[in-house]
This record gives structure tokens, C-alpha cells and sequence, in this order.
């Protein structure tokens, strides 16, 4: 599997971006990443004729002053580092740059922040996770340079598993010590009880079930000396995502990894419905969405169209 050669971190012009930028250095640091492309976007602005007649390098100006305002903090966090550290302030429609730069520098990863301030933020977050084709890391406001352990809920399908061993791959390389621990959330039907069993008698059969589950899926795991240990969840309110977070925060993970469905087309959603809900929560814990290189055909050219 690919390492993260090629890092794209997304800055907003807010006090965000020190911690992205902190962020990609350890980032980097860990998976010797060659590149790491910082792009801010600024928004296109009608300006009156009059006006830019009048200050005629307006644009131009406040792109270059942002340029040299990020510069110092890169300069600060990469000083000693090998991986070359490329700023590029555009103006234009966030998205559509993010995405547009990633296909055409072949991006391995995309950094983003979330500020969780506001219900309904993170639009423009959502948008990148449902159309990028390259793995996506949601950092949110106040985050620690510190991976001690790693939940990867799965549903045994094979993106859950293309995770999972993607994220194996990356830890043995890089973070050796670190704990994962694959998660996943079993319900109880709703008619459990024509079979004359309780609530709880019903949900020890699905747990059971779960672990025989895992016992076929754990054989297609690549084999690591890492510590790995599954834990099956009962998801008592009907709300898996929930589920999941809580016991993010139950076993102090400090990452959340979840497999995205291969991207097969320009007009597919290309998320599953957990990720798409674990993208929407305001989580405090990082999120990784994780991509397998090589598996989105047909949307590297959709998006160096746009």
C-alpha cells in the first residue's frame, strides 16, 4: 500500500491553520511524505470596474500579503524537515480548488479542520469527503500531537477491511506501539421477541454472531505484531454513529478510522451512510476517511475538469 507521498492541507486564514500546519509537520514527519501542498483559497469578490481601475493590483496584493502571513508559520514547523512545503493562495471557489488540486498533484491525503463552533458547519468538508479521491484526515480545533490508540469501526464488508489494513500498514511503519482496535456495533431486531427470547438473551445471540463474524474476516487481516483487539458494541438507541463515538471517547481513542466505498463513477456517492454521519458530527476526535489508492476510476478526470 501507498504512503502518504503527497499531502494536501486545506487553511482557511483562521487561527486553524497553526494547528493544520502543526499537524501536517507531524503528519509528515511520521509517513516521510515528499510534498506537502498548503492551498488557501480566497473567494472570488465582484469588484466595481471603478475600484479596480482605481487600485488596480488589489488582488494582487492581499494574495501575496496571505502568502507571506502563512509562510511563517510553515517556515516554523518544517524548518527541519525534509519534506518540501508548498504554499499556493488562489482566488476562487474553495471546494472546486480543493478538489481540483488534488487531482492534478496526485494527492495522497487531504487535511482539513473542523472548528466545531456552529451546528450545520463543515459544508465545505462534506463536499470534499463525498467527491475526493484520495484519503481525507478531519482534524478538529485543539488537537494533540498524540496516536496511542486507533477505533476502526467495521461491518466486515471490503472497504471496512481495506481500512483496517491500510491503517495497519501505515501504524507498523510509523507507530508501532499503537493500539487498534476494530469495532463493531451489533443491533437487535425488532422482532426478537417471536423467537421467546428477552431483550438481552436476543442481543447475547447477536454478539455471538458478531464474534463468529469477526473469526472469518479476522483471517483476511494482514498479519502485524501490532496490538489489535476487536470489541463488539449492542447499539441499544437504533444510532450506530453514536455508538461509535461514545466509545471513542469510553477507550480514549485519538482517531477514528472508517473506510470510504470505491469511488466507481462521477455520479456516485461515494460515501457510505456511516461515514457520511460521523463526517457531519461535530467530533472532537480526529477522523480519518480512508481511500484505497487505485480504486476511483473515473473521477481523477472528472475533477481536472472542473
Amino acid at each position: 500500500m501507498n504512503r502518504f507521498k503527497r499531502i494536501l492541507v486545506a487553511l482557511d486564514h483562521t487561527d486553524m491553520d497553526k494547528e493544520l500546519i502543526r499537524a501536517a509537520s507531524f503528519i509528515s514527519s511520521l509517513a516521510k511524505s515528499e510534498e506537502v501542498l498548503f492551498i488557501n483559497v480566497i473567494k472570488n469578490i465582484q469588484v466595481p470596474d471603478h475600484i479596480k481601475k482605481e487600485f488596480p493590483n488589489l488582488m494582487q496584493d492581499a494574495l501575496k500579503e496571505r502568502k507571506e502571513d502563512i509562510q511563517l508559520s510553515v517556515d516554523r514547523y518544517f524548518e527541519n524537515q525534509e519534506t518540501k512545503a508548498v504554499i499556493e493562495i488562489k482566488a476562487g471557489q474553495p471546494t472546486k480548488s480543493i478538489l481540483k488540486n488534488s487531482a492534478s498533484e496526485e494527492i495522497d491525503l487531504i487535511i482539513m479542520g473542523r472548528k466545531n463552533e456552529k451546528p450545520g458547519g463543515g459544508v465545505i468538508i462534506h463536499r470534499v469527503a463525498r467527491r475526493a479521491a484520495c484519503s481525507l484526515l478531519i482534524i478538529p480545533k485543539g488537537f494533540k500531537k498524540k496516536v496511542n490508540k486507533i477505533l476502526v469501526p467495521i461491518d466486515y464488508s471490503n472497504h471496512s477491511l481495506d481500512s483496517l489494513n491500510h491503517i495497519i500498514d501505515i501504524s507498523e511503519k510509523n507507530m508501532p506501539k499503537v493500539k487498534i482496535v476494530p469495532q463493531n456495533v451489533y443491533q437487535v431486531p425488532s422482532g426478537y421477541h417471536y423467537a421467546g427470547k428477552s431483550y438481552q438473551e436476543f442481543a447475547q445471540i447477536m454478539e455471538e454472531n458478531s464474534g463468529k463474524e469477526y473469526k472469518a474476516f479476522e483471517s483476511k487481516i494482514k498479519k502485524t505484531k501490532l496490538d489489535i483487539k476487536p470489541i463488539f458494541t449492542l447499539d441499544r438507541d437504533e444510532d450506530v454513529i453514536s455508538t461509535i463515538y461514545k466509545t471513542a471517547k469510553k477507550i480514549r481513542a485519538n482517531a477514528i478510522v472508517i473506510g470510504a466505498k470505491g469511488v466507481t463513477s462521477a455520479s456516485a456517492l461515494f460515501l457510505g451512510s456511516s461515514a457520511e454521519k460521523l463526517i457531519q458530527m461535530d467530533s472532537e476526535i480526529p477522523l480519518f476517511v480512508m481511500r484505497v489508492k487505485g480504486k476511483q476510476k473515473g473521477i481523477i478526470d472528472y475533477l481536472l475538469k472542473l
